[in-house]
C-alpha cells in the first residue's frame, strides 16, 4: 500500500496507466477521491494535483481509456466539494486555532498572513490559490478560519475549480501526442510544478527585499 502511494506521488502517469489496466472504470472513483482529499483536508497537501490532471488529459488523448467529457465535470465537483469541507473545518476550528501557536505545520501566523493577503488582493486569490501546490490545500482552511464570506468564497471557489481542472486536463490532452512530452514526461511534470510555485517564489522574494 505504501509502495503504491509513493508511486502515485512520484509518477502519476505510470501509476494511473497500471491502475486503469487492472481496475478499469474504478479509476474514475480513485481520481475523484484523490482530488477531493487533496483539496479537502489541510493535512494532505502533498498529493499530486497539477501532475495528476495533466496525466489524466494525456491518457485520455493517448489511449481513450478516460473520457474527458466525464472526468472533467467529475473532478470539478470533487475539487469544489473538497474546498467546502476544508472551508468549514477551518471555520469550525477557528476559535481553537486562534489560541494555538501551531497545529502540525500550520502556524497561527500563517492564518493571520493569509487573512491579510485576502484583504489586500480580494477574492480573486481564491482562484489563483487553486493553481499553487500546497497553497490550494491550505487556503480553503484558512479562508474558513478567517471567516471569509461564504457566498463569495463559494462563487470564486467554483470558478477556481473549473479553471484549474479544465485548463490543466486539456493541456495534457492536447499535448498528449507530442513526442517530447511522451519521452520527457517527468521533466514536463517538474516544469508544471515549477510554474505553479512561481507565485510563491515571487512573494518570498518581494517580502525579502521589502525587509531590506
Amino acid at each position: 500500500m505504501l509502495h503504491q502511494f509513493l508511486d502515485l506521488l512520484k509518477d502519476p502517469l505510470t501509476f494511473l496507466t497500471g491502475f486503469i489496466a487492472a481496475h478499469g472504470p474504478l479509476t474514475y472513483a480513485l481520481l475523484f477521491a484523490i482530488v477531493f482529499v487533496e483539496t479537502g483536508f489541510v493535512v494532505m497537501p502533498l498529493l499530486p494535483g497539477d501532475s495528476l490532471l495533466f496525466s489524466v488529459g494525456l491518457l485520455a488523448a493517448a489511449s481513450g481509456q478516460l473520457a474527458l467529457s466525464t472526468v472533467i465535470p467529475m473532478l470539478i465537483i470533487a475539487a469544489l466539494l473538497g474546498d467546502q469541507v476544508n472551508y468549514f473545518l477551518g471555520r469550525y476550528f477557528s476559535s481553537w486555532i486562534q489560541n494555538k501557536e501551531q497545529i502540525l505545520f500550520l502556524k497561527r501566523s500563517h492564518i493571520e498572513q493569509t487573512e491579510a493577503f485576502y484583504a489586500k488582493y480580494g477574492s480573486k486569490m481564491v482562484i489563483l490559490a487553486r493553481f499553487v501546490p500546497i497553497v490550494r490545500t491550505v487556503a480553503p482552511f484558512v479562508a474558513g478560519a478567517g471567516r471569509m464570506s461564504y457566498p463569495i468564497y463559494l462563487l470564486y471557489g467554483f470558478l477556481g475549480a473549473t479553471l484549474w481542472v479544465t485548463s490543466i486536463s486539456l493541456a495534457g490532452f492536447y499535448l498528449g501526442d507530442n513526442v517530447f512530452v511522451k519521452e520527457n514526461f517527468e521533466k514536463v511534470v517538474l516544469g508544471i510544478v515549477f510554474v505553479s510555485v512561481i507565485p510563491i517564489l515571487l512573494g518570498v522574494i518581494k517580502q525579502f527585499f521589502s525587509r531590506n
